[in-house]
């Protein structure tokens, strides 16, 4: 008896371990895109400014190293830390 009890504590802690690795995937890697998914979010990304080329241009370059774009035309950026954190020489955000 003493051994079923032992495997039904560690199924329901396996379970549990599972179900909280899946949330923080989810919470943490909310914006994880597939290379493929960039050029779409980065169209609607760019959607409102009148300088589209180099946008869709940087937000692409972004995309593909943080696979991850923020939602919205503009701001959120603290939803993507490493397309927030991306700045230029001259310390300006690199990401639009």
């Amino acid at each position: 008896m003493a051994k079923s009890g032992y495997n039904a504590s560690f199924l329901l802690l396996l379970s549990m371990f599972l179900i909280l690795l899946t949330f923080s995937n989810v919470v943490e890697g909310y914006n994880k895109l597939r290379p493929r998914d960039c050029k779409p979010r980065c169209t609607y990304r760019c959607s409102a400014t009148s300088h589209k080329k180099p946008c869709m241009f940087f937000c692409q370059k972004c995309c593909a190293t943080c696979l991850c774009v923020p939602k919205g035309v503009y701001g959120n950026k603290q939803s993507c830390p490493c397309y927030n954190n991306w700045k230029t020489q001259e310390g300006k955000p690199k990401c639009p």
